[in-house]
């Protein structure tokens, strides 16, 4: 009896040490985190106590050459309600119903839901949410938002792209440069009681949001507009798929306009064109393919405009010079393979020179013998073919090639002459821009500065500063000749009298090749001696008549001719010159179009 007393007494102290000491540790860490931790949890408390309403920042503007603002904001508003602050639930059930469009279901739910806050409808126009503030229905809040605006519609709406809900840039320049148009969201802050009903006497804490930068781009909206309107006339003349014409700086690689028709709605981004509207397929599909921009993110084999290409590599290689002599008999058998000229009677004897104004496939078929797979290689790598160009666009697509192992005779042959092999719009453009700019590698791009709202410059935008892939000499070579397929070759259609221009024709067939679909192309640049515009129209399946010659040169003709006087570009035979344009002039050029 007397060692259970003992055990029992022994059992107790322990037991009443242990909670001696759990009571000590206890306290200690409530002194801890009362004396060390109490601003945290003040904090915390004070973010409890706090309901948070988004403000959306202004998102920069993009703004061309000349500042016309051609994405800004509109201001907008966001509608909510908040459950607890509800005073009358059938007016604001009533009131919402009315003014915003919705069921009054659609309504309902959201209003009879218990949560903190619920956001009803976002992006409602100015002068609705003004009516619903006016009705003065405790908790319904009316906060100003931003939504894009795109003054101009469907002008370069693949370029430009569009933002989604979140006014994050999803396509084109906005998804390009969302870093910097981005703002920074504001914030409205109002206290609450533990039922989670605001205390009016506290009143509201608004954090001011930051707006994005402005981004100044090379984009010329009056060169865009004329070309977008020629374009759509040219689409509808031919009964065409499709119609792009890129207009650029060759120096410096400035873009000053890329059209894609059909264009599509920015004002009305997810709603399809009646071009699309007739198509099968899930929507989301059809709306990628609306928004594709055919220049940067679609080959094509681009036929004979390729021969530019061939001809710079020649001539650099010393494996041809422009006075020597040819002869074409209309076609050249390579292995097995019967390759005919256009000329199927054959264009006689020919020196090189005509042989490019001409578009002598046999003769190119010869030169690129010449050069041989390695050589012809080496200068397709030389000159960036096989890289992306840098633009800076989302979704740009590389070249489609033969590996160097796979090209025998006949792969050599149709390289020669523009076929089976795949490459941008773009791509095409830049390098020619490169081969006919003195030889120096360019960076084709829009963006050119980035700004505050106020216009103090923040960043000047660079690109990678190319090499030299032809020498100055065969640069020049290259601008004589191409000057004379226009002059006196297949490019006659794009002559304009006064002005030197330089250029070359395409005509391609598109794969399959029983299909009779083909892809007609011109590339020309102006003045020919020292090129400041470099410009290519493609036509996409045209109906009847699919000459480059024929039906692109022309397009091209136009867009020059009514540029270049707006440009300040003077007629170099006569020494004639309009001068610079005004905006006004070029609207009135336009209207009579």
């Amino acid at each position: 009896m007397e060692r259970l007393r003992v055990y029992s007494h022994r059992k107790a102290k322990l037991i009443g040490g242990t909670f001696i000491v759990a009571l000590l540790a206890l306290g200690l860490r409530v002194g801890y985190l009362m004396i060390f931790r109490a601003s945290h949890y003040a904090e915390l408390a004070v973010e409890v106590e706090q309901r948070e309403r988004k403000v959306k920042a202004a998102r920069g503007r993009i703004i061309d050459r000349n500042g016309v603002i051609l994405a800004s904001n509109k201001t907008v508003c966001t509608i909510s309600v908040i459950h607890n602050q509800i005073e009358d639930p059938e007016a604001v059930i009533s009131c919402l119903t009315k003014e915003l469009g919705l069921t009054e279901e659609e309504i309902r739910k959201k209003v009879e839901k218990v949560s903190s806050i619920e956001k009803i409808k976002t992006n409602v126009e100015k002068d609705i949410g003004d009516a619903i503030r006016a009705y003065d229905l405790a908790g319904v809040k009316v906060d100003d938002d931003y939504k894009r605006y795109y003054p101009y519609d469907r002008i370069l709406s693949k370029v430009l792209g569009f933002t989604g809900g979140d006014n994050q840039g999803i396509i084109g320049l906005e998804a390009y440069y969302d870093e910097a148009l981005q703002g920074e969201d504001g914030k409205i802050l109002t206290y609450t009681d533990a039922r989670g009903v605001e205390v009016a006497e506290l009143g509201e804490v608004r954090l001011e949001p930051e707006a994005g930068d402005d981004l100044y781009v090379s984009l010329d909206y009056n060169i865009s507009r004329f070309a977008t309107q020629l374009a759509e006339q040219t689409m509808q003349r031919h009964q065409a798929s499709g119609v792009e014409i890129i207009v650029m700086n060759p120096k410096n690689g400035e873009i000053y306009t890329m059209v894609n028709v059909p264009e599509f709605s920015l004002q009305e981004p997810f709603t399809l064109t009646e071009y699309m509207a007739g198509l099968t397929g899930e929507k989301t599909d059809l709306l990628n393919e609306m928004w594709r921009n055919i220049c940067i993110s679609d080959t094509y084999e681009p036929g004979s405009t390729f021969k530019i290409i061939t001809t710079a590599a020649a001539l650099e290689e010393g494996v041809v010079t422009p006075e020597e002599s040819f002869y074409c008999n209309g076609s050249i058998t390579v292995e097995d393979t019967r390759i005919r000229c256009h000329k199927t009677t054959g264009h006689g004897s020919e020196d090189f020179t005509h042989a490019i104004m001409n578009s002598c496939n046999p003769v190119f078929i010869e030169v690129g013998q010449r050069l041989g797979t390695d050589a012809f290689y080496r200068y397709f790598q030389q000159f960036g073919l096989l890289e992306k160009t840098g633009i800076d666009l989302p979704g740009e697509a590389g070249t489609i090639m033969h590996q160097k192992k796979d090209i025998g005779p006949v792969e050599l042959a149709t390289i020669s002459f523009g076929q089976s092999f795949q490459i941008t719009p773009i791509r095409l453009a830049a390098t020619v821009c490169s081969l006919i700019n003195g030889g120096h590698q360019i960076t084709p791009h829009f963006g050119v500065e980035v700004r505050e709202d106020d216009g103090t410059l923040l960043e000047t935008l660079s690109y990678k500063e190319g090499k030299q892939i032809v020498s100055e000499q065969v640069s020049k070579t290259m601008r004589a000749i191409l000057e004379k397929v226009v002059s006196e070759g297949g490019g006659k259609k794009a002559y304009i009298e006064g002005y030197h221009i330089g250029g070359k024709t395409a005509t391609s067939e598109t794969l399959p090749r029983s299909a009779n679909k083909y892809i007609s192309s011109f590339l020309g640049f102006v003045p020919a001696e020292d090129p400041r515009i470099l410009g290519i129209c493609i036509i996409n399946n045209p109906q009847g008549v699919y000459y480059g010659g024929t039906i692109c040169a022309p397009v091209m003709r136009m867009v020059f001719e009514n540029i270049l006087p707006y440009l300040g570009i003077e007629k170099e035979a006569a020494q004639e010159t309009d001068g610079v344009r005004t905006m006004d002039q070029v609207e009135h050029l336009l209207s009579a179009e």
